[in-house]
């Protein structure tokens, strides 16, 4: 009994993802996991910045956005179970943080050059 106890606490789960392109992909958190190791995977999956995830979970004809204080409940308590289906939503960038400031464009090579001859590049 132990041991059927101690796997099902350390199960993984598939959490459908899908961002508003329609591209979807399957996160694979702990059972007992949290919304910040459910941001966690999909940021490392994705190569996005966790702390502008937004979560927004579907379970029939509800929806039910998952908040940024609940980023440390467990994923049972907000809803999420094996193959909900979480739609993915990104806060807009903050123009006064220089963290979140997008990077800027510079065309390298004059305004009056072909695009062949142009480079770009990002600054930050």
């Amino acid at each position: 009994m132990r041991r059927g106890l101690f796997e099902l606490r350390h199960r993984e789960m598939k959490v459908v993802v899908e961002i508003l392109t329609g591209v979807l992909f399957s996160a694979d958190v702990p059972s007992d996991g949290t919304v910040a190791d459910l941001k966690q995977e999909i940021g490392a999956q994705q190569e996005l910045p966790r702390d502008r995830l937004i979560l927004l979970l579907c379970d029939g004809d509800r929806s039910n956005p998952i908040k940024d204080d609940e980023d440390g409940a467990r994923l049972v308590d907000v809803g999420i179970n094996d193959g909900s289906h979480v739609y993915l939503f990104f806060k807009p960038i903050d123009p006064d943080d220089p963290d979140q400031s997008p990077p800027q464009v510079v065309a390298v090579g004059g305004a009056d050059a072909s695009p062949e001859d142009q480079t770009v590049v990002h600054s930050t």
